[in-house]
């Protein structure tokens, strides 16, 4: 059997103990590359590859920096910042033909940017703002649609736990991705916003105009964003004039979190005790899969199939465009299929050497294919994020949660092309740093 026979099957293998058996994804990615290792080299190799391998992935300093920021956007959720967030967004445009939707997605992306996880995103916003626009009759095809593409902003503003991955997998600065992914998060949350308001203009009745705020109320309700635009600004300005390392900036975020929070009296002992848990239970999760990203990665190394998959797409004769849309087709297909942290961990290392060997910027192609593989929390089969609102929003079956997100998909592709024809719009940023 050829060796690229053996890396597709256990490919196969490893899609089948997924889906069909259920088995969590940084140990089905282990069992599959440590079985396909020992079958192509031997059993003794197999066992030596597995302790190299996690001493590899758990000995790296930068690893501490995933808890931390994690940790960080747990005591900002458990304090209820996010309830201030929401009211400050909604008392801003909510008075608009869909407003409320459009607020959902703006406190979306600011408390997107201090959480960097999907999951408590959606967990937050879905608890907050369906209640909301149900309250003020919104369809719930796009009530469910915004909580859901809001919610995957979480891993394309910064702090990201996606993008520090991706920076640790390709030695590329984490600061700089941080930055680069600013531009892109803030492109996809106008294009998001763009698309509730294309909705409501076609369909009036799915999102009906809210009260009316006065510019007095607007004003106080601002107080609502302190927090989380005190820890953006701490964790950026830091790690843009060298103040600190990202896992220094993890460290000094959590840090002024629970200070910040604490001083206003909203993080009880309760809620501390419930973020340092929820922290554990998380970073466990990234790191296991990270693991399992590594181990499978050895088994496709040894079948050469990451080196066949680079020759083979370099080698087409088309233009490098059309070898980076077949790329991105790739990381669209894969990400409606599997996790899409483990997607980006498995194909990272066949084609990131492309994009480099192609001369596309390394930080812009980090931050892009974040921002396509964000397309896999919404789309089925696996969808985690779209399964979070639809399991929290009881009254809405999980078939019109879909049909809510797809009218949301195209502003993820509109996104990417706006990317690819002005690549400055990452890269600028991350360009002025030392």
């Amino acid at each position: 059997m050829s060796l690229g026979l053996v890396g597709i099957i256990g490919i196969v293998a490893l899609l089948l103990i997924l889906f069909l058996l259920g088995t969590p994804v940084g140990f089905a990615m282990g069992i599959v590359g440590f079985c396909g290792f020992c079958y192509v080299i031997s059993l003794k190799a197999g066992l030596n590859m597995i302790g190299a391998a996690l001493w590899e992935a758990y000995s790296k300093y930068g690893l501490t920096v995933i808890p931390l920021f994690i940790f960080m956007g747990q005591i900002a959720f458990y304090s209820g910042v996010n309830e201030k967030l929401y009211n400050a967004a909604y008392k801003w445009v909510g008075q608009i033909r869909g407003g409320i939707a459009m607020a959902t997605i703006m406190a979306c992306s600011a408390f997107s940017a201090i959480c960097g996880s999907n999951a408590a995103t959606a967990a937050t916003m879905t608890t907050i703002a369906l209640p909301q626009m149900n309250k003020y009759k919104y369809e719930p095809k796009l009530s469910v649609g915004a909580v859901a593409c809001g919610s995957t902003l979480g891993v394309v503003i910064p702090p990201s736990v996606v993008l520090i991955v991706i920076g640790l997998s390709t030695e590329q600065s984490i600061a700089k991705l941080f930055y680069g992914g600013i531009g892109a998060g803030i492109i996809l949350a106008v294009l998001l916003i763009l698309t509730v308001f294309i909705l409501c203009s076609i369909y009036p009745d799915w999102g009906p105009v809210g009260p009316k705020t006065g510019f007095v109320e607007k004003i106080k309700a601002l107080s609502g964003v302190f927090e989380i635009t005190t820890l953006f600004l701490l964790v950026m300005f830091g790690l843009y004039f060298g103040f600190f390392t990202p896992t220094e900036a993890g460290a000094a975020g959590s840090f002024f979190a629970v200070v910040l929070c604490s001083l206003q009296g909203r993080l009880t002992w309760k809620g501390f005790i419930a973020s340092v848990v929820d922290t554990l239970r998380i970073s466990c999760m990234v790191i296991m899969i990270i693991a399992g990203a590594v181990i499978f990665g050895r088994f496709l190394a040894v079948t050469r199939i990451p080196f066949d998959i680079a020759s083979w797409v370099v080698g087409l004769p088309v233009s490098k465009t059309a070898i980076m849309m077949i790329i991105f087709a790739i990381y669209i297909v894969g990400g409606a299929v599997m996790d899409a942290l483990a997607l980006l961990l498995i194909t990272i290392p066949i084609f990131f050497p492309v994009a480099r060997e192609l001369g596309y910027d390394p930080i812009w192609f980090g931050v892009t294919i974040t921002v396509i593989t964000t397309l896999g929390a919404v789309t089925p089969p696996v969808g985690a994020t779209t399964y979070v609102v639809a399991g929290m929003a009881k009254d809405v079956p999980l078939g019109d949660v879909f049909k809510g997100v797809t009218y949301f998909l195209p502003a993820y592709i509109i996104c990417v092309l706006i990317l690819m024809g002005v690549p400055e719009l990452v890269t600028f940023l991350p360009g002025l740093m030392h």
